[in-house]
């Protein structure tokens, strides 16, 4: 069960508040749990704090960041069931995924320690004419210095820990916003964290709202904003001033299947269900265009339709339940406005398109118009329409057709189309065989166009917290 009340963390302590937000679970509608709320004097004082752990994380040892990062691996397989509850409750996250997303931040604060020992300079060849005979090159990566993160409700531990532990292991103090929908399983994070001996405002935890987030993004005290979230973003990045920015902005991902998958039709269908419709849709990964060839699309639709039909909606700690709660009623009420726009405009429901509050049902839906908001936007809830192509090149045309770029998916059997995708498929990533909606915490992670920039991946985010510093030696 989730304790009465949660702290937020300034400089590695726990503090309360007399401003309390309420967290409720996004099932039932009752109060959780309420949460202790930061003022603006606590933001200063965070700041602060991590411009003063600068110097200090910059000396904290690597293998002394790699033990802290192992210590908070372990405690959170020790506190799995309570971590998996809390993400049930207040995510209304069914309690399979909720689980599976335990597994994926221990996975990403164990790869964060592998990596916290590996960052490595190199020896560059300066002997380029006879002039710089003598002359050589080294580099090395050095942290940036104070970071902020903002991050979203849909996946409250693995995108903090997608932060929090390159962060960590980088060197690089941090205050982090978790959203203020989803911040109990940040303040667990943060719980394990102050059991650590990390120098002294090398973290906060900040449970502020979006309007009292301003200096996260413009202070110029902090050196790097890494954001995601929706599209807000892009107006953050004209607000962050001369700081990286890193950004993360959704997307609408399609997913081709190809002719010659007629004999894997079952394993595609499993395979798109799950993406399609996994935590009520709510991925920026989530399948919501889905391109199959003429030649298999009725096929494949059958057997869509029928799958899709069979998936349980309730209760998100029912272990049998498949589909929960989208975050709130508005959220269910924008993507049900979405569909019936869509069936006004000619689109066709094949399954679902009902609402009852926050509880949106599986739709599918065809011949949805290229101009409507459900293809041309971020869906984000349990939302897939359905289109033929005959030829690949119109399957190209079809994925590229979208001002989002973060991942997609092909499914065929043929190299020709698998390298032509990764080549032509304007994406962050092309998952050849599999959903767009597939990730491994230490791939590169991160999308084009309105999609966002940068890149996530326990590696890659070290890197964009971190500069190379040269030094040039000459032979005396």
């Amino acid at each position: 069960m989730l304790r009465k009340t949660y702290p937020y963390y300034l400089a590695n302590q726990p503090q309360t508040s007399k401003d309390m937000l309420d967290v409720r679970d996004k099932y039932s509608g009752q109060l959780a749990t309420r949460v202790a709320v930061p003022d603006a004097k606590a933001t200063e004082k965070a700041i602060v704090a991590a411009v003063k752990a600068a110097k200090p994380m910059r000396e904290y040892k690597p293998w002394a960041r790699q033990a802290v990062l192992q210590h908070c691996a372990q405690r959170f397989a020790e506190r799995r069931d309570e971590l998996a509850e809390a993400l049930c409750i207040e995510a209304g996250k069914p309690i399979k995924d909720a689980a599976g997303e335990v597994t994926r931040l221990i996975e990403t604060f164990r790869i964060a320690a592998e990596e916290a020992v590996r960052i490595n300079g190199e020896t560059i060849n300066l002997e380029l004419a006879s002039r710089l005979d003598g002359y050589h090159g080294y580099t090395k990566r050095v942290p940036l210095g104070p970071v902020s993160f903002i991050t979203p409700f849909n996946f409250p531990l693995n995108l903090v820990a997608h932060k929090v532990a390159p962060a960590i292991a980088a060197g690089c103090p941090f205050v982090l916003k978790p959203s203020e929908k989803t911040p109990i399983g940040a303040l667990i994070i943060g719980e394990v964290l102050a059991e650590t001996d990390l120098p002294k405002g090398a973290f906060s935890i900040l449970t502020l709202d979006g309007a009292h987030a301003g200096p996260l993004v413009e202070d110029t005290r902090f050196k790097l904003l890494s954001f995601t979230g929706g599209q807000i973003g892009w107006d953050l990045k004209a607000r962050a001033g001369h700081k990286k920015v890193t950004l993360e902005l959704g997307g609408n991902a399609a997913c081709i299947v190809d002719a010659d998958q007629d004999p894997k039709l079952d394993r595609v269908v499993e395979r798109l269900i799950f993406g399609a419709f996994y935590q009520s849709g709510q991925s920026c990964i989530g399948v919501q265009r889905i391109y199959a060839h003429a030649d298999i699309y009725d096929a494949l639709k059958r057997k869509l339709v029928a799958a899709t039909k069979k998936l349980k909606a309730g209760d998100p700690k029912d272990k049998s339940v498949f589909l929960g709660p989208m975050i709130d009623e508005a959220a269910a009420e924008r993507l049900h406005g979405w569909i019936l726009d869509a069936k006004k405009a000619g689109g066709r429901i094949l399954c679902g398109g009902k609402r009852n509050g926050n509880m949106l049902d599986a739709t599918l839906m065809e011949d949805v118009p290229a101009d409507a908001r459900a293809n041309r936007m971020e869906a984000f809830g349990p939302f897939a329409l359905l289109a033929p192509f005959r030829r690949f090149d119109e399957a190209i045309a079809m994925v590229n057709d979208s001002d989002y770029g973060l991942q997609a998916g092909i499914f065929t059997d043929s190299l020709d189309h698998a390298m032509r995708a990764w080549n032509e498929l304007e994406q962050g990533g092309v998952i050849v065989n599999d959903i767009p909606s597939f990730r491994v915490d230490n791939m590169p992670y991160g999308g084009v166009k309105l999609s966002g920039l940068g890149r996530e991946g326990v590696r890659y985010a070290i890197e964009d917290m971190s500069e190379i510093r040269l030094m040039v030696m000459r032979e005396s």
